[in-house]
Order: structure tokens, then sequence, then C-alpha cells
């Protein structure tokens, strides 16, 4: 999950440069596809298992709702902060918590539910420059709308992730997501497509490898562990993005931030060591 969690944040690092080069969200799904296709298409026939699966259905429903949360993260990552971006993307062990216990059959402990009321009360604290007019800071709605409306198509996405594991392999999972998002993003596009020079195309190619390392990593851990608890160690992630967006993007979060940042991370923490 701490490898998953890098490789994502420097995702999400090329995503926000590349779209500052004039290059348009969807394009950039849409190569991160193409790229993660082919890593998957060759693991797949190196590990010389059937490409297309067993469980197609849910399959084909995973490659559907993970491109749809990809979109809406992509797009709360092109036009907020880098570490606001991922902090509310990262909302997502919240409605994953809560999904399991409805379709996994996951218990919520005690632990879990404090998780889910420290990072909700953290949500309300990032939020409020937006509810104060004269605050100096105002977020885009519709940005913090798809930043979290991607953080719970994500967790639907852990969660089918988490009963496939069970009847497929992980290099078969992930090739359905750029299977069913290439064409998508395509269809899309339509005549918004810009052509990109030769470093645009670089930064391209590395949205989809560090894409890759992420969700190997993260299909990994969700088949050694429960999916609440699996993903909860993923907010590692604001701490490298809070990062980044400082050193790269000279992007400083702001105090409320800070505070609602570290609100969620003490709610995951929690959840992971409680027992402990």
């Amino acid at each position: 999950m701490i490898i998953s969690a890098l490789g994502f944040a420097l995702m999400a690092a090329c995503v926000k440069e590349v779209s500052g080069l004039g290059i348009p969200v969807l394009e950039i799904v849409a190569v991160r596809s193409i790229v993660s296709g082919m890593i998957s298409y060759a693991d797949i026939k190196r590990k010389k298992i059937p490409l297309f699966g067993h469980n197609k259905v849910l399959l084909i429903a995973r490659g559907t709702v993970g491109t749809v949360a990809l979109i809406l993260v992509y797009y709360a990552v092109t036009t907020l902060p880098l570490a606001e971006a991922t902090v509310l993307q990262y909302l997502h062990p919240v409605f994953t918590a809560i999904l399991a216990l409805f379709f996994l059959k996951e218990t919520i402990q005690r632990s879990t539910m404090a998780c889910i009321v420290i990072s909700l009360l953290g949500l309300f604290i990032i939020i409020q420059p937006n509810l104060q007019i004269d605050s100096g800071v105002q977020y885009p709605w519709i940005s913090i709308g798809a930043g979290v409306l991607g953080a719970f198509t994500s967790a639907v996405a852990y969660i089918i992730v988490k009963k496939l594991t069970k009847t497929d392999d992980s290099s078969v999972i992930i090739f359905y997501f750029p299977l069913v998002a290439l064409p998508i993003s395509i269809i899309f596009l339509g005549s918004d497509f810009v052509v990109p020079n030769l470093a645009t195309m670089g930064l391209l190619v590395l949205v989809g490898i560090f894409t890759q390392v992420g969700q190997v990593g993260l299909t990994k851990a969700l088949h050694c562990a429960d999916a609440n608890k699996a993903t909860a160690y993923a907010y590692v992630q604001v701490l490298f993005s809070v990062f980044i967006g400082w050193v790269y993007f000279s992007e400083v979060p702001i105090i409320t931030t800070i505070i609602g940042g570290a609100f969620i991370m003490v709610g995951a923490l929690i959840n992971v060591f409680w027992k402990r």
C-alpha cells in the first residue's frame, strides 16, 4: 500500500503538470489506458493465464466504475491544489468501510466508526473556506464535488476488486481497467484531441507507468487483507502529495487543509492500529 501510495502521488503530479500544458483530462485517461493496457497484457502473457478472466460481468463492472472514478479524480487534481485534491480523494476508506459492511459482510468495528466520524469532520474543516465569503480562498464547488464523488466511486471499485481477487488474477483485474477506459475516453474526447510534444508525451507515459505501480500495489494489498484495513494505509499518499505540491508546484496548503487533513489521517490511523 505504501508503494501504491507513492505511485499514485507521482501519477497525480504528472497529471497536474500535463493538464497545465493544455492536454484535456480525457486524453490523459486515454494515454494512461494505452500504457497500462500494454503492461497488463504483457504481464498476463508472462503468467500464461486466460486473458479475459473468469468473472467477466464483474470485471467489466470494475473497469466501468474505475473509469468514472479516474475521470472525476483527474478533474479534481487538475482544478484544485494537489494536497486538497488528494485529501478529498482519500476519503475513500470511509466509503469502503461502509460498502464492505453491506457487500463483503465485513464487520464495522468501533475503530472504523471512529475513523468515519473523524474523517467526515476533517472534510467539513477542509471546505470551511468555501463556506466563508470573506475567507480569501475559494475552491470551485464542482471540483470539491468531483473529488468526493471520485472517492466514492473509487471505494465501489475497491469493493469489486476485493470480490474479484477470489476468482481472477490481479493482472487480469488490472487489464480490464484500460480495456474499458480506452474506448470510453476516446469516444467522449472527440475532436478535443491535442497533439503533444515529445516532453509532454513523456509525462503522459509516466502517468501510465506510475498508475501501474499504484494499481499493482493496491490489488496485491487487497488480496492479503480486509478492504477497509488495507485501503487505510493509502493515506500515506496525502503526505507524498503535500510534499510534491510544496516542492514542485509551490503550493503551500492553507491552515484548514492541514487541520482537516490531519483529522482524516488520524481517523485512518485509529482504524488501522486500534488493536495494537
